[in-house]
């Protein structure tokens, strides 16, 4: 089993993952890095244990965020409707004689 070194808020961890999961458990330790002075500020740098903590606190809130307002866009059907038009156009556009 593959083992992943990263630091989070300024502590050593190692974990183990999966073969191959290497790159997303670094890049998920990136996020978690990316919050950690932010939380480290919220926590008042008492210790790293209350820095993870805000760090757990801050990720919660933004899943809370999307479950509550998730992003509106356009329905799959009606992209793929889209792309169908798009691409009968630019045919149809390649297909005009040169002198129209």
């Amino acid at each position: 089993m593959p083992q992943v070194s990263f630091d989070v808020a300024g502590r050593p961890y190692t974990v183990g993952c999966r073969s191959g999961e290497e790159p997303h458990l670094r890049a998920l330790a990136e996020r978690l890095n990316a919050l950690s002075a932010a939380a480290d500020r919220a926590s008042g740098g008492h210790s790293p244990e209350r820095t993870l903590l805000y760090i757990a606190l801050m990720l919660a809130d933004q899943l809370s965020d999307m479950e509550h307002a998730p992003a509106t866009g356009v329905p799959a059907p009606l992209l793929d409707r889209l792309a169908e038009r798009l691409e009968a156009i630019a045919t149809a556009l390649e297909e005009e004689p040169a002198n129209a």
